[in-house]
């Protein structure tokens, strides 16, 4: 309880960080605040232990506050999700923690970043507009919704080198 006091009542920015782990717990819950079918710990536990997988995590005091997850294929990356908390959106955190995790691959020989959005995420599009990514195909039907028809996704890619 006083963990969830202390992440609800913090301020200042996030500190940006690589996420491991022992993070496998808090990125799970965080993914399925943020989307329809979120991952479970054991499907983060088992990407954080991957070689090819980076992570990055943005944290206010104990809590995270935001995360984003790669996986590496020889110079290529596919960055597989994204999220912040609700209550740090419209701050610059995703952007913040997109220029880190770029850098780091870059670091890491990648020269190109895939990725799939859903063409209805209008901030994630606008997000990934600024940081030079180009839409290069489409799939149809890609992203379930309940209650409505399944949502096309937009595959972005952005050179690094």
């Amino acid at each position: 309880m006083i963990a969830f006091i202390t992440r609800l009542f913090a301020t200042g920015e996030p500190n940006l960080s690589e996420a491991g782990l022992r993070d496998a717990p808090d990125l799970a819950q965080l993914h399925g605040a943020c989307f329809g079918r979120g991952w479970s710990e054991e499907e983060f536990a088992r990407l954080l232990i991957e070689q090819n997988v980076v992570a990055h995590r943005g944290t206010i005091g104990r809590g995270v506050a935001g995360f984003i997850v790669s996986r590496q294929a020889a110079d290529e990356a596919e960055i597989l999700s994204i999220a912040v908390s609700a209550a740090r959106r419209r701050r610059g955190l995703a952007r913040r923690m997109l220029d880190l995790h770029l850098r780091r691959l870059a670091g890491l020989g990648v020269r190109a970043v895939l990725l799939e959005v859903d063409e209805d995420n209008a901030p994630a599009r606008r997000l990934y507009a600024r940081a030079g990514f180009h839409e290069i195909g489409q799939r149809e039907g890609y992203y379930r919704r309940p209650g409505q028809g399944p949502a096309r996704a937009l595959v972005l890619r952005r050179e690094l080198a």
